[in-house]
């Protein structure tokens, strides 16, 4: 099959951003925006929930946690349900179940109430997470992929960023009113998504999975330069869904196979050899993404810098925006990055200047905890570690892994595969959330930041050793990646492109 989605094609066409594309990712990416934003503004809100409804620190980890232990379930049910209904549909449920979880959480008439609406935001979670970076990867071409797959995660940052600004103005409201407004608030862009979702286009790799051939190179057209690369994205798409007809067909009968049956058997019980290493790399970099602390920073961080020696509630919450909008800005950057530097040199960057962080950041903490006086360096110390953890964080780790995870997985495996990942994500940022008071209770705020320095030494061993770089590889050639290595498809890549120029010379 002669492929022109390669990194080495230098097309102007080709290379060029198409606008609609980038619509229909945008569109996708803002019910991230939401679920950034339950994140963040909990953070703050815990504060006031604590002190309103009278709430121990376990009940407090537990409120903190639970969102991702119920995001855990979600993920996996939104592989398969983006399956059947398709990924469009699915980002209109995901909004529509963070709706009603903004409205129980914004009642919150007491601590049982406010779970139940915290586990339900939760499954939206999951849901969203899963199929946001799914669908924004199965639109765009290998050129733009990193750029609009790693739309999501900004989007992420952004309702993180909003949800501290909101800690800041509704703390000073009187506190049974304040952090309710914090939390219902979410509804009404859940609202207006779940509505606006609507008028976006299908994807068309879901849409050749269920034989609708016309309607999926109607959307290619929309979401190409040029009918040629819609044509030839087409016709790899076609292929590997196991699709083969004549051109002259709207709609064809596509097997049970194609669809998504018998993909846990395929991805768990007799995986192939390229398959197995996709499948540990999506786990590995999701792991490790939340593994190395970044929860504890997002969540926790008044908590943090009240430990490190402020102490004024008005004075922690903006600090707390400052770790915002740092992850807002080196994330932006990062967009820009992606499709340029590749995904692996900016995981290597990022967990290099997260190792040093954390241990500035443990040092920090540690002289503060046994200082018999307030010491302000110690103190600017721990703040500024803080925000060059969130940098480097959001330099790489933070987009790298949903726009990795969402775009290594085989076709027919896509969506199940990546909901595997973002269980494991959820898992792990649950236990995070969940342990950090404990842990820091049991080995001092300063040694568990040293922990997490330790688990990102072993996140850039894994990354070096399993995984490969990405740029440029078309959705379709993602196997032959992992099973033969990047110079074999570049081989692969440089024969189609001159099978391509001999078919046009004749």
């Amino acid at each position: 099959m002669v492929s022109m989605e390669n990194g080495d094609d230098q097309s102007p066409n080709l290379s060029k951003i198409n606008k609609y594309s980038v619509a229909c990712a945008v569109v996708a990416s803002m019910i991230s925006i939401i679920f950034g934003y339950d994140t963040g503004v909990m953070s703050g809100a815990m504060i006031f929930i604590k002190e309103d409804l009278l709430i121990n620190d376990t009940q407090v980890s537990v409120l903190a946690g639970i969102l991702n232990v119920c995001a855990l379930f979600g993920s996996l049910a939104a592989g398969r349900t983006s399956d059947y209904i398709g990924r469009r549909y699915t980002i209109c449920l995901a909004s529509v179940i963070f709706l009603l979880g903004s409205v129980l959480m914004g009642y919150g008439p007491n601590y049982a109430l406010l779970m139940t609406g915290r586990c339900t935001a939760g499954i939206g979670v999951g849901f969203a997470l899963m199929v946001a970076p799914v669908y924004s990867a199965e639109i765009s071409s290998p050129k733009t992929r990193g750029f609009l797959s790693s739309l999501p995660e900004l989007c992420i940052s952004i309702g993180v960023l909003t949800g501290y600004i909101s800690n800041f103005i509704f703390g000073k409201m009187t506190l049974k009113i304040g952090w309710r407004l914090m939390l219902g608030i979410a509804a009404i862009p859940s609202l207006i998504l779940a509505v606006g979702i609507l008028k976006m286009p299908e994807s068309p790799r879901w849409l050749i999975l269920q034989g609708r051939l016309k309607d999926a190179r109607d959307v290619l057209l929309q979401v190409s330069n040029t009918p040629e690369e819609a044509d030839q994205r087409f016709c790899e798409i076609k292929i590997a869904a196991g699709i083969v007809d004549d051109g002259s067909c709207d709609v064809v009968k596509v097997s049970d196979n194609c669809k998504g049956h018998g993909v846990w058997k395929e991805l768990l019980v007799h995986p192939t050899y390229a398959v197995r290493r996709i499948l540990l790399a999506a786990v590995g970099i999701h792991f490790f993404q939340h593994a190395t602390g970044i929860e504890a920073v997002i969540l926790y961080s008044p908590r943090i810098f009240r430990m490190a020696g402020v102490h004024k509630k008005s004075k922690l919450l903006l600090a707390t925006i400052g770790v915002g909008v740092t992850k807002v800005i080196f994330i932006i950057t990062s967009t820009f990055l992606l499709d340029r530097t590749g995904r692996r040199k900016l995981l290597l960057v990022s967990l290099s200047g997260m190792f040093v962080a954390l241990v500035l950041l443990g040092t920090g903490l540690t002289i503060v905890q046994h200082a018999s006086h307030e010491m302000l360096w110690a103190l600017a110390l721990c703040i500024g570690s803080t925000y060059l953890f969130v940098a480097f964080f959001a330099i790489g780790l933070c987009p790298v892994t949903w726009v990795y995870a969402s775009e290594i997985f085989p076709l027919k495996l896509r969506a199940q595969g990546a909901g595997i990942g973002v269980a494991v994500n959820r898992m792990i940022n649950a236990l995070v959330s969940i342990s950090f008071i404990p842990l820091y209770k049991a080995i001092t705020i300063g040694g568990s930041f040293f922990f997490f320095a330790g688990m990102s030494v072993l996140a850039l061993v894994f990354f070096y050793f399993f995984c490969p770089e990405t740029k440029g590889v078309n959705l379709e050639d993602m196997e032959l990646l992992f099973r033969d290595g990047r110079k074999a498809w570049k081989e692969h890549s440089n024969k189609s492109k001159l099978e391509l120029h001999t078919i046009s010379k004749a």
